[in-house]
């Protein structure tokens, strides 16, 4: 999978090896799902109790620097996040359980395309992915560079924010740089929205509400003396809460617009949300906590892991079901072979390589919480 990666919603060489192994194992294979999207269904007893299992399998539009016999063989495209890797986890999971059991009940085994950027998860749903396989939970998993290999974190409540983005329009009127009184400034104007902006996170927000907004780009003008027309600007916001995203839409519209009029410009502000945040539900993840547990020992999990503000859209999973996302360490980067390309092991990152000692620890997760989630459920 590492060597013929491909880009959201263009999966299908991914998803034909997923089927053919699912089907080869013996489970029921659905596709369509999300466009390219593959579902396992693996039953076995009378057993009423069904989990839902997640791995995504898109790549990135980046360039491979790393030099291993394995590397991308597409130009421009690479696994630099890993989802290789969670789909061979999940994949392992679910031979290892068609060939063994020890389950009463059902398990839904989802792979997911178009995770980066393309909402793949939500397409998912749509589609109607958790009314034709019912479960009472959903989990996932996502490698994670710097954490120790092997290691779990994990958190109740919020463990990765909300992703939305916003472009700001300024309308003024054009004129001689040199008289600058004969127009009315957009690129003044924008500057001036900037800086207020930034008073929505000072001001607005309470303290103790976690938000980042982040203004990336600045456009306007085409020569060194003249006032443009028009000028734009345009970022991110990051956060925890659709609380905190509603107060912080809201104020960018006013404040646009109402610092574009002092300067007898007008701004008119599109916002648009990608993501929601990730937000762990209590009893499943407590319940997810024991089996890492149980599969790493005690001092290999951590329960109450630092949120991330990056954002992940299995968010859309977790509104519709109770479930539990989690970090899995995927180390330092000294796994690689000498012959990796410069930079950091780092997610989306040219030089990026899933750290292969995981298969195995994934893959015993993703068996153990199947097998114990089934037998046990959760205790509300």
């Amino acid at each position: 999978m590492h060597a013929f990666p491909e880009l959201r919603y263009e999966e299908t060489r991914t998803a034909d090896l997923v089927a053919q192994c699912l089907e080869k194992w013996g489970l029921r294979v659905h596709r369509g799902l999300g466009k390219t999207g593959v579902v396992g269904v693996l039953q076995r007893g009378t057993g009423s109790r069904s989990i839902g299992l997640r791995a995504d399998m898109d790549a990135l539009p980046i360039q491979e620097l790393n030099t291993f016999e394995h590397r991308s063989q597409a130009p421009g495209k690479m696994h630099a996040c890993g989802h290789d890797g969670h789909t061979a986890m999940l994949l392992g999971a679910a031979r290892y359980l068609a060939a063994h059991g020890g389950f009463d009940g059902t398990i839904v085994f989802i792979f997911q395309p178009a995770e980066e950027g393309g909402a793949g998860a939500r397409a998912m749903i749509d589609d109607g992915l958790f009314e034709r396989f019912p479960v009472d939970a959903v989990f996932g998993i996502h490698n994670w560079p710097g954490m120790p290999a092997g290691t779990f974190g994990v958190t109740e409540g919020p463990i990765m924010a909300s992703s939305n983005e916003f472009r700001i329009d300024v309308k003024g009127v054009g004129a001689h740089a040199a008289m600058p009184h004969n127009g009315r400034d957009p690129v003044f104007a924008a500057i001036q929205i900037g800086n207020a902006l930034q008073s929505i996170i000072t001001r607005n927000k309470k303290p103790i509400d976690t938000a980042v907004l982040s203004i990336t780009q600045i456009h306007a003008g085409d020569a060194v003396n003249v006032i443009p027309d028009d000028a734009w600007l345009a970022g991110t916001v990051r956060t925890f809460t659709t609380e905190t995203l509603d107060m912080i839409e809201s104020k960018m519209a006013k404040i646009a617009a109402a610092t574009a009029a002092a300067f007898d410009c007008a701004a008119t502000v599109t916002f648009h949300r990608n993501y929601p945040p990730t937000i762990n539900s209590t009893d499943e993840t407590r319940f997810a906590v024991e089996v890492m547990r149980e599969v790493v020992g005690s001092d290999n999990v951590e329960p109450r892991t630092e949120p991330t503000m990056g954002a992940e859209d299995f968010a859309f999973m977790l509104q519709a079901k109770p479930g539990c996302y989690a970090f899995l360490g995927n180390g330092d980067g000294g796994h690689r072979d000498a012959g990796h390309g410069a930079g950091p092991c780092m997610l989306h990152n040219a030089s990026y390589d899933f750290n292969d000692e995981l298969l195995p620890v994934g893959t015993t997760y993703w068996v153990r919480l199947a097998q114990r989630y089934l037998a046990e459920g959760i205790k509300r």
